[in-house]
């Protein structure tokens, strides 16, 4: 006589099965694409997508807004998808873990070389040659306090910052508040003030900010919209804090053996995007409200792809 089974034993049996299918990759015959979870991300990753739609007249499976770039390799490397964009400097420190070179050796051909042997040997996964743009840090503030001040580097805004001291009111990201190649490097190699904690908020809320004069700089990226929309002025890095952040395709080995097309879509994508361009079609998703796969189209279509 068999036992009858109680009620808490298959509610584990069927949260170990949920658990298991979650983290089991679906190796479906469709290509997955993935992206972080920012405009700039989803607007790569639907690029990507429709290339290889356009070479293989498969259909691909979109999985974007992934949170960050911890959760993409995860994916990556798990299998849940084949590919995403990545930028060579986030891969160096947030992901391999490799501590930032000196300024004078932070060329953007070494640091690809390191970032792709490493994630050969490491992950079986191709970084592909990048798509000809880099989406850098960048130190934002008002053209009215650049024009004022006088300001056009990051050591200019060292020496007559608007608050007492010489100080910034700074808002950051949260990751940027942390992570080796954020903050705490950049104040260490620039000595910049700060007026009492950086205010830390989500990406798309520090250009609000900015505008309103809550803060006084903010750490965006070179290609976010809002920078060409509200004309606001880049400081230069002048001591070359920053490593290179070339935008790349990070794609699975196994992916690209199974389906040759991506390699096809790869080849196609590779130099084609200028930074204008791609903070064009950022502005264009969050200003102007469009649909991301619309612009997208419309950008294939202008450089004949």
């Amino acid at each position: 006589m068999t036992r009858p089974v109680s009620f808490g034993v298959c509610v584990l049996a069927c949260c170990t099965l949920l658990v298991c299918m979650a983290c089991a990759p679906p190796r479906s015959g469709r290509v997955v694409v993935g992206a972080k979870n920012f405009t700039e991300q989803v607007v790569l990753g639907e690029l990507i997508a429709q290339e290889i739609e356009a070479v293989t007249g498969q259909r691909v499976e979109r999985r974007f807004y992934l949170a960050g770039s911890y959760l993409c390799q995860q994916a990556l490397v798990s299998g849940r998808i084949d590919a995403y964009v990545e930028y060579t400097g986030t891969a160096l420190t947030a992901i391999l873990k490799q501590p930032l070179p000196s300024p004078g050796h932070r060329d953007a051909a070494s640091l690809f070389a390191t970032v792709s042997r490493l994630y050969a040997d490491r992950y079986k996964v191709k970084v592909e040659r990048g798509l000809g743009f880099e989406d850098t840090f960048a130190m934002v503030v008002r053209s009215s306090d650049a024009q004022r001040l006088g300001l056009r580097t990051i050591s200019d805004a060292v020496q007559r910052g608007p608050q007492t001291g010489n100080a910034w009111r700074l808002g950051v990201g949260y990751e940027f508040e942390s992570r080796p190649d954020g903050l705490p490097g950049l104040r260490a190699t620039y000595g910049l003030k700060i007026d009492g904690a950086p205010r830390t908020m989500d990406l798309g809320l520090l250009y609000r900010a900015l505008a309103s004069g809550q803060v006084d700089m903010v750490a965006g990226n070179s290609t976010d919209g809002p920078i060409r929309a509200l004309g606001l002025t880049v400081l230069e890095d002048d001591r070359h804090y920053f490593p290179p952040y070339e935008a790349v395709p990070l794609v699975r080995e196994d992916s690209l053996q199974q389906r040759p097309g991506i390699q096809i879509a790869m080849d196609r994508l590779a130099g084609k995007l200028s930074a204008d361009e791609v903070r064009a079609m950022n502005d264009a998703v969050d200003r102007e409200h469009r649909d991301v796969a619309d612009v997208v189209r419309e950008f294939r279509k202008e450089k004949g792809l």
